[in-house]
């Protein structure tokens, strides 16, 4: 059986992330939104060194299509773990550029008073009229990516793309462009805390 490139890439990213305990596959975990499960992907492992992260952003990379790379003009991401892996990858798209590219620009969304993520409008103003490449850590439902979504094309600008580390496969929205995941890995089933059969068992919530 033949590998191609990509795959290879992302072998090898899921093998560093497990070793470096930011896959965490066999645990029991508290996820604090009412329910429990075996999976967690460690968002203070993958963030306590910088290292880490830009090794994973540099693979993320490798597995974008090449014109999506070519076309980005502003790298965004909600805060926290989106904006550092937004950050880190504006950055390295202009480490693979032409030093007269104009540089890639970065704008974090974060929570408004409503609990939506936003754009300040120092941000809105970089988006407006530019082409935009949305990263976050992981992709859960897909619901973080269309509030972030939503205020880039409120902003003027336009979404070509959604990138991630972790893509757990169990979105139930989507932003309307493709989503490119460094690593899908199906997420096994969530149990409500109060029937938690981990719990049942006498499994102690995994502590880090």
């Amino acid at each position: 059986m033949v590998i191609d490139r990509h795959e290879k890439v992302r072998q090898r990213a899921r093998k560093e992330m497990e070793t470096s305990g930011v896959l965490m596959t066999n645990g029991h975990f508290d996820y604090g939104n009412g329910f429990h499960g075996r999976v967690y992907l460690n968002p203070h492992q993958l963030f306590q060194h910088p290292s880490t992260i830009w090794r994973l952003a540099q693979d993320l990379l490798d597995v974008i299509p090449h014109d999506i790379a070519v076309q980005t003009e502003v790298v965004a991401g909600p805060v926290m773990g989106g904006a550092l892996l937004a950050h880190t990858l504006a950055g390295l798209l202009d480490g693979r550029r032409e030093l007269t590219h104009p540089p890639s620009s970065f704008a974090p969304l974060q929570p408004d008073a409503a609990g939506q993520f936003a754009l300040r409008s120092f941000y809105a103003r970089i988006v407006k009229g530019k082409k935009v490449l949305l990263a976050d850590d992981v992709r859960n439902t897909g619901k973080t990516l269309v509030q972030c979504a939503d205020a880039i094309r409120a902003a003027g600008g336009t979404l070509i793309a959604t990138v991630d580390i972790y893509d757990r496969l169990e979105a139930v929205v989507d932003t309307g462009v493709p989503n490119f995941a460094l690593l899908e890995y199906p997420a096994p089933d969530n149990y409500a805390a109060a029937d938690c059969p981990l719990c049942r068992a006498g499994e102690a919530v995994t502590v880090f």
